[in-house]
């Protein structure tokens, strides 16, 4: 395997970033900005992202840009779409502006009424409620109502495949959320002083920032295998690798968002600090298609 991004693969991240850094929230206020998320939205729509999967992109790809959306908190619907495009893809019927369910729920609702939903190898249709904001302030969520419908099933090896890119675009969240937090704690130990020098120039910060370093650079090693294996190994070896790549990037990015607290301070527990919103997300993320220790082992065919 070559981990290296291919020059359309690079084009492409560099184009998520842009848009991201461009229409991304740069504050806790930024999220209430209708008119921010209105051109957000149109913009993904005219990039044609929210159909990647159906238009031929690998699992690099939608990692890739899961990636620099998670980096920036790109408040939009995109896992969600993503992941229905591509289990409604393997079927016959015709199901457009739907976003993903996961057991009662559905998330990314933020413009969508309908969900589909993977139950074994049936995918099901349902309708959703109008959404709230629960813990993670930059994503919808939705209650299912009334009775889904049944719109086919798809073969063994293509749930098996969609469960994996599940917890690889979860995972790559969970990687850019990681990146976007630890350089907002950078930033900051660059400008708050104490004792008539920044922070950052002490021992105790700075090496905290630097395992946290340590702790990206080990997620996107991982990730990019497992992103990878959607499409080049088995189905079970590529379920194996998301398992592995979803347990480290969601205990590492853990770890960075309560390290990018603890470098702010005080100021780390207002609401006003914006890595609360950061670790909001990434406890989400990690609650989307968890893996456990115990299943890392298993999964093989």
């Amino acid at each position: 395997m070559d981990v290296r991004l291919t020059a359309e693969q690079q084009q492409l991240r560099d184009a998520a970033a842009k848009m991201a850094d461009e229409l991304g929230p740069g504050s806790v206020q930024d999220l209430a900005d209708k008119n921010r998320r209105a051109l957000l939205d149109r913009q993904i729509d005219l990039a044609g992202w929210r159909s990647l999967r159906s238009d031929g992109a690998s699992g690099v790809e939608v990692a890739v840009v899961a990636e620099e959306f998670g980096r920036r908190l790109v408040d939009a619907a995109f896992l969600g779409p993503v992941l229905a495009d591509d289990l409604a893809r393997h079927l016959d019927v015709d199901v457009p502006g739907v976003t993903i369910g996961v057991g009662a729920h559905a998330f990314d609702t933020r413009g969508y009424r309908r969900a589909l939903l993977l139950a074994g190898s049936r995918v099901v249709a349902a309708d959703l409620d109008s959404g709230t904001t629960a813990a993670d302030l930059t994503r919808l969520a939705a209650e299912i109502v009334g009775s889904p419908v049944v719109l086919g099933e798809i073969a063994a090896d293509a749930a098996q495949r969609w469960h994996a890119l599940a917890q690889v675009a979860t995972a790559a969240d969970l990687v850019g959320g990681a990146r976007g937090v630890h350089a907002v704690a950078c930033d900051y130990a660059k400008l708050r002083e104490q004792y008539g020098k920044p922070i950052g120039s002490y021992q105790a910060v700075a090496h905290l920032l630097a395992e946290s370093l340590a702790l990206i650079e080990g997620s996107v090693s991982v990730l990019r295998h497992a992103a990878w294996a959607v499409d080049e190994l088995t189905p079970g070896e590529a379920v194996h690798a998301a398992r592995v790549a979803k347990v480290y990037c969601a205990r590492a990015t853990r770890t960075v968002c309560e390290t990018a607290v603890q470098v702010h301070g005080g100021i780390g527990n207002t609401w006003d600090c914006l890595v609360h919103v950061y670790l909001r997300r990434a406890l989400t993320s990690t609650e989307l298609w968890p893996a456990s220790l115990k299943e890392v082992g298993l999964g093989f065919s």
